[in-house]
């Protein structure tokens, strides 16, 4: 057993919770808080002094029109979707949306993404979250043995190796990237 608990770790107590539940507790002492935030991966890349890439985003976007996705949401709501990409990349909306068959995707709300996750933009873990959402991740996170990912807050961080991350995250290895045209 763990000398840290959820209580004690740096985590947020939502996702050390989750931690345990998923039998990661182990992880709980590797979780690095730090005293200026890390809310950017270019800040997290910074503090931990890893490159842009070993981070983790946990992005959450808004599709409509997508037969793959549960519908039961008001009218003019976007049903929520996390993507999972490298720090040092962007995500393409219009391939994502090809991904999961929607009419439309958009960035969605600090409204939408506390309400998806019970975590604000900048402390969204890949996995714990308050509702269940599709996952997309990005292939370019298997360019890394390990990867760094928010811990609840924006002060805290963990490692994980990708391929571990996206599977506790149920996530889809998908391309989703920017691309140079």
């Amino acid at each position: 057993m763990s000398a840290t608990s959820p209580e004690t770790s740096d985590a947020h107590p939502r996702f050390a919770e989750a931690l345990q539940e998923l039998g990661l507790g182990d992880l709980l002492p590797r979780v690095r808080r730090f005293p200026e935030r890390t809310r950017t991966a270019a800040e997290a890349a910074a503090a931990i002094g890893c490159g842009l890439s070993e981070i983790c985003k946990s992005l959450i976007f808004a599709a409509w029109g997508s037969p793959r996705l549960d519908q039961g949401r008001e009218p003019g709501q976007g049903v929520p979707v996390l993507v999972l990409m490298d720090g040092a990349s962007r995500v393409d909306l219009e391939r994502v949306r090809q991904e999961l068959g929607a009419e439309k995707v958009t960035r969605a709300g600090a409204d939408l993404v506390r309400e998806a996750t019970g975590y604000a933009i900048g402390g969204v873990p890949p996995f714990g979250h308050a509702t269940r959402t599709v996952v997309l991740a990005d292939r370019s996170l298997l360019d890394h043995d390990v990867v760094w990912a928010a811990a609840g807050t924006p002060h805290a961080v963990f490692p994980m190796a990708p391929r571990t991350l996206i599977a506790h995250a149920g996530g889809a290895l998908v391309d989703v990237r920017e691309t140079a045209e």
